[in-house]
């Protein structure tokens, strides 16, 4: 993997910040965009604008096609069984909330239990919360260890027949915890139990199998594995969507409609109502190309040596504090004494160097925690070890300012 050609696909960092080159660890929040990706979205603007599944003139063929290949390429990338599974959303947000909202109605009664935890962003809990308030349904966490993962035991020590739904993240966006999906889907299912899986932090950095996996709903997001903003997919499984209702209403979605009703077309267009992100959709399908080409046993291995590095690095800091495992995915959520997590980033960003700080949304974690807010560097295929050591450059300069005394 020649990092240095892979840096060179993203033109933003030729950009300067404050001055200084940009060291870019934000991608946790939303990754870049290379050039082929871009290039891919504007040909849909610049050469076949025009909207899909509707005319037959040539524009609208061109789009449709380039619109679904994108979702075939969705449903390789995740080895869905069928195309019919993969349903674009607004993003993860949106694909969590529209299973909520449609599986929870479907799914769940007064009594019954929703199985989550406190690593949780929170787009996978508050739908939840609105769920249970709308059905009397109860929200159950699972307990989490000292050092921010799970048991198998501890699931288990949760479930039981008034169990109906598990929802959890496959990669914690702010411990950098990674779940063992496959076994919880397992647990779930034992107690007939759906499972519903944020994987906005897991589709990006490794490979990932929903039928090898068995979860019933896996939902992530483009803009955090190469693509634009504003598209995301929902896998579900089609026997079990079959049986859902449609939570929006309008055009494409339906079959046919009459003076006082409607019924609904096929899957997945039933769950697409309006007009969809056609430009997006197919961005997506580019950065799924990117990605394939780099491979993603090869983006895993050089995430880990990022992310292994800085670990070690970032220990050799006197007063810092890094929460979650040592074995983890490719970020690092960590407090410095007596800096802010807020002016630790300001201080950074002088020295062009972008991390994210606050509660990441995730307050009940923050909680659990026990503090209001943490910094955050997350890396990418298009980082590297320099850049890191600038990180660690910032991290000691900013240290020493805020301890020197005026």
């Amino acid at each position: 993997m020649d990092i240095n050609k892979i840096r060179q696909d993203f033109k933003v960092l030729d950009e300067t910040v404050n001055g200084n080159a940009l060291t870019y660890l934000d991608t946790s929040a939303t990754s870049l965009t290379p050039k082929s990706v871009v290039d891919k979205t504007n040909d849909y603007y610049f050469k076949y604008n025009a909207n899909v599944h509707r005319g037959v003139h040539t524009l609208g063929s061109l789009a449709t096609d380039a619109y679904e290949s994108a979702r075939m390429k969705v449903r390789k990338f995740i080895n869905a069984k069928r195309f019919e599974e993969i349903i674009y959303t607004r993003g993860t947000t949106a694909a969590l909330n529209l299973v909520a909202r449609s599986l929870g109605d479907f799914a769940v009664e007064a009594g019954d239990e929703i199985v989550v935890t406190e690593m949780e962003h929170h787009a996978n809990i508050v739908p939840w919360q609105q769920l249970a308030k709308r059905k009397g349904a109860k929200l159950v966490f699972i307990p989490l260890e000292s050092d921010g993962t799970i048991t198998l035991e501890s699931v288990k020590s949760v479930m039981s027949d008034k169990t109906k739904i598990v929802a959890i993240t496959h990669v914690s966006n702010v411990l950098g915890t990674v779940n063992d999906i496959k076994s919880i889907a397992k647990i779930a299912h034992d107690h007939d139990a759906y499972i519903v899986v944020d994987g906005a932090q897991a589709v990006p950095h490794m490979t990932v199998d929903v039928q090898d996996l068995d979860v019933d709903f896996y939902a992530f997001s483009a803009h955090k594995m190469l693509g634009p903003t504003g598209v995301g997919v929902l896998y579900g499984k089609a026997e079990i969507l079959d049986q859902l209702e449609p939570v929006e209403y309008g055009g494409d979605m339906i079959d046919y409609v009459y003076k006082e009703d409607a019924t609904w077309t096929d899957l997945p267009v039933k769950f697409e109502a309006g007009t969809p992100m056609i430009a997006e959709a197919i961005g997506l399908g580019a950065a799924i190309d990117y990605l394939l080409e780099v491979g993603m046993d090869n983006i895993h291995d050089y995430e880990q040596e990022l992310v292994n590095y800085a670990y070690e690095e970032m220990q050799k800091i006197d007063g810092i504090t890094i929460y979650g495992p040592k074995e983890r995915a490719g970020l690092i959520t960590f407090n410095l004494d007596g800096v802010h997590p807020h002016d630790l980033a300001t201080a950074l960003d002088q020295e062009g160097i972008a991390v994210r700080a606050g509660h990441h949304c995730a307050q009940p974690l923050m909680k659990w925690l026990d503090t209001n807010s943490t910094a955050r560097a997350s890396f990418y295929i298009y980082n590297t070890k320099d850049e890191i050591d600038t990180f660690i450059r910032g991290l000691e300069r900013t240290k020493e300012f805020f301890s020197y005394e005026f």
